[in-house]
C-alpha cells in the first residue's frame, strides 16, 4: 500500500508541477459556474434553491477533464519507454495502476471540493429562495465523486491500451459521452427489454436519482463495478505488456 500510494502522491504533484492541474481546475470551475448560473434557466432562474443544474451540467464538464487528466497516465510513459523502467522496478503492476488513478482521481477530487463553494454561499446567503435541501446536495456530491471514478478509470484503461495522448482522449471522451447519450435514445422507445439494458448501462440515468437525493444500492454498485472493471482491465493490459 505505502508503495501505491508513493505512486499517487507523485501523480498528483506531477500535475501541479505542470499547467495541467491550474488550467483543468481553473476552466472546470469556470466552466461549471456558467453552467450552473446560465444553463437550462440557471440557478437564480429557477427561482429555488436548488443544485439540480450543477449536477446535471458537473459529469459533462468531469467527462472531458477525466480524458484530458488520464490521457497520458500510460499512454506517455509507453512512448517514451519509461513504463518499461517502471515495471522493472520492485512494484507490482497492481500498485502502478492502483497508484496512476488514485492520483488522477484526486485532481478531480479538488476540482468537485471546489464547487462546494456554490451551496455553502447559499447556506450562508439563501436570499428570496428559501434555504437549500442538504440532502441531495450531499447525494448529489456522492453521485460525482463516484462517477469520477469510473470516468478515471475508464480514461486509464484507454490510456493503458494505447501509445498516443492524442488517441487516448478522443477515445475516452467519445466513449464516455456514448454513455451518457445513450439514455436519450431509450426514450419512447416500445421495446421494454432493449430500453432497460440502455438505462441499465446509461450514466445519466444512474445520475439522476444522486441529483433528486436519493442513493440507491444498484447504482453505487454500478459504478463501483465500472470502476473496479475498468482498473483490473488495465492491470492485464499492462501485465501483458511486461511479458510480451
Amino acid at each position: 500500500m505505502s508503495t501505491t500510494l508513493t505512486i499517487a502522491k507523485r501523480e498528483f504533484r506531477s500535475n501541479f508541477d505542470s499547467p495541467v492541474a491550474y488550467i483543468v481546475i481553473s476552466v472546470g470551475l469556470i466552466a461549471m459556474g456558467w453552467a450552473f448560473f446560465q444553463l437550462r434557466g440557471g440557478y437564480w432562474q429557477v427561482d429555488k434553491a436548488s443544485m439540480q443544474p450543477l449536477f446535471y451540467w458537473a459529469p459533462w464538464g468531469l467527462l472531458v477533464l477525466a480524458s484530458v487528466v488520464t490521457m497520458r497516465l500510460l499512454a506517455e510513459e509507453k512512448r517514451s519507454g519509461t513504463l518499461e523502467m517502471l515495471i522493472t522496478l520492485p512494484v507490482r503492476d497492481h500498485e502502478v495502476i492502483l497508484g496512476k488513478f488514485l492520483g488522477a482521481w484526486g485532481l478531480l477530487l479538488v476540482l468537485i471540493a471546489g464547487t462546494t463553494l456554490y451551496p455553502i454561499m447559499m447556506f450562508r446567503f439563501p436570499w428570496h429562495l428559501g434555504a437549500l435541501d442538504p440532502g441531495p446536495v450531499w447525494c448529489g456530491y456522492l453521485g460525482l465523486v463516484l462517477y469520477s471514478a469510473a470516468a478515471v478509470s475508464v480514461g486509464l484503461l484507454v490510456s493503458a491500451l494505447t501509445e498516443s495522448q492524442v488517441v487516448a482522449v478522443i477515445i475516452t471522451v467519445v466513449l464516455l459521452a456514448f454513455l451518457h447519450l445513450i439514455g436519450a435514445s431509450a426514450e419512447g422507445m416500445q421495446n421494454t427489454t432493449v430500453r432497460d439494458v440502455i438505462n441499465f448501462v446509461s450514466f445519466d440515468a444512474r445520475l439522476a436519482p444522486f441529483a433528486r437525493g436519493q442513493i440507491i444500492t444498484r447504482d453505487v454498485v454500478y459504478f463501483v463495478s465500472i470502476t473496479v472493471g475498468c482498473l483490473m482491465a488495465a492491470f492485464r493490459a499492462l501485465e501483458r505488456r511486461k511479458w510480451a
